[in-house]
């Protein structure tokens, strides 16, 4: 199925890092208004060239277009997509406005076509691990979920200079005028809705907390570079969801039930470690402690933090039954760098999601996520961004029928119930602490 590429910024080396990961995906060609960027991506990655978007629209052999425009283009190039007949994957958000978006969804259910939208990070092994885990019962009924999008100090690390591989410079300017909520809330909304279902309310707080970020002129100039919402899930989870640009790195994800708490340290890396700390009079109160909630070594005896699970790790959609990711070996230079990046830094299979698509459309079968699902995060993006500073409770509109992980998780993953069951010491040090609190 030939997939082709409208957009050339910078995003789109994020995507050719791992687009060979997937054979299936044939990309026909390249098109952007910019034609020197055009030129360069071109030349760097060995790729076709379209003159125009309707060139490439034109192409009775591309099946799938990947819009990855800058936001304020996504309804025109993902609509005239449509309207040529061509199934459509675009970088989030969809639209930064929900009649827009109800129309692109309309249109491409008028067609009998797929639309499909980033990001793709609930298909990766550590969202499925932490869904298959919470659907095994490892940490009893969940309740409360907390995610972080604190992305760092960006002001001060010299964005001006960042550059994709083949040379695009980093949209700064645009990301300030865009607001970190949304260009990053997505990640996480994506598969927090994933594992816990549709939203019924949600309640959040915006604001310019950054107004000395750059010296250049914005436009807008009051867009929220900080915000908060908490959600209250129709399956009686609450969420709590944190974006920002001004405080350091911190993508954390917890999931806490009534027995105990699933962890990961980000989202960006798709084979980030898990951790299940099942609660326990004694992890309970051994976190009391401050020696022991700032020392691994003896936060690690007394089960505080958690054991790491083993992760689901399942192939590409799409890819056959004897698929090997391919990367140099390790004694190679280039090969240890890149492991040593991938450990430190995180790898995102950004193409994950076009894979998805291209696998349901060839077998025929509904794909993740649904256009109901992305209408629903899309409400949801721009209700948290809009809130502004006395803040907004707004009752959802949109919903989805919850999705479930992908079959080879839920054939071939662990069973983490039984990670959950306590071990022996355990078991002994609550008898102990039973005696100890009698008086």
């Amino acid at each position: 199925m030939k997939i082709g590429i409208i957009g050339c910024g910078y995003v789109f080396d994020h995507y050719m890092a791992t687009w060979k990961r997937h054979p299936r995906l044939e990309l026909a060609g390249v098109a952007d208004t910019d034609r020197a960027r055009l030129d360069r991506v071109c030349s760097f990655h060995g790729l076709r060239r379209y003159d125009s978007n309707e060139a490439m629209l034109a192409d009775p052999g591309i099946a799938i277009i990947v819009n990855l425009t800058s936001i304020e283009s996504h309804f025109e190039v993902t609509r005239a997509a449509l309207l040529a007949g061509k199934h459509v994957y675009s970088e989030k958000p969809l639209v930064t406005d929900m009649q827009q978006a109800r129309a692109l969804a309309a249109l491409a259910a008028e067609r009998g076509l797929a639309l499909s939208c980033a990001p793709s990070n609930a298909l990766g092994d550590t969202a499925q691990t932490m869904w298959k885990a919470v659907r095994d019962g490892a940490v009893g009924s969940p309740r409360i979920v907390y995610a972080e999008f604190d992305d760092n100090v960006i002001y001060l690390m010299s964005p001006e200079g960042w550059k994709s591989r083949s040379g695009a410079p980093w949209p700064y300017l645009h990301e300030y005028e865009a607001g970190c909520t949304f260009e990053h809330v997505g990640y996480h909304l994506t598969w927090m809705c994933a594992i816990f279902g549709p939203v019924k309310t949600v309640t959040a707080f915006s604001k310019v907390a950054l107004p000395d970020k750059t010296d250049l002129p914005l436009n807008p100039a009051d867009t929220p570079d900080f915000s908060v919402a908490c959600l209250d899930f129709h399956s009686g989870v609450v969420g709590r969801v944190t974006c920002s640009i001004g405080v350091p790195f911190d993508h954390r994800m917890r999931i806490i039930g009534n027995q105990g708490m699933l962890s990961a340290d980000t989202y960006r890396h798709y084979q980030c470690p898990v951790f299940l700390e099942r609660f326990s009079k004694l992890t309970l109160n051994a976190r009391k402690s401050y020696s022991v909630r700032t020392n691994d070594l003896l936060a690690w005896p007394l089960g505080v933090g958690g054991r790491r699970l083993r992760l689901v790790r399942n192939a590409p959609p799409g890819a056959d039954g004897n698929f090997i990711e391919t990367l140099r070996p390790i004694w190679h230079p280039r090969g240890l760098i890149a492991r040593l990046r991938r450990r430190e830094l995180g790898q995102q299979d950004k193409c994950v999601g076009i894979a998805e698509l291209e696998d349901a459309l060839r077998n025929r079968r509904p794909f993740f996520p649904s256009p109901e699902f992305t209408l629903h995060l899309t409400e949801l993006t721009l209700a948290i961004q809009r809130a502004g500073t006395l803040g907004s409770a707004h009752v959802m509109t949109t919903s989805f029928t919850p999705p479930s992980p992908r079959p080879e998780t839920l054939a071939n993953g662990p069973d983490y119930a039984r990670a959950a069951r306590p071990g022996w010491f355990t078991r002994l040090s609550e008898r102990v602490l039973d005696r100890l609190h009698q008086h």
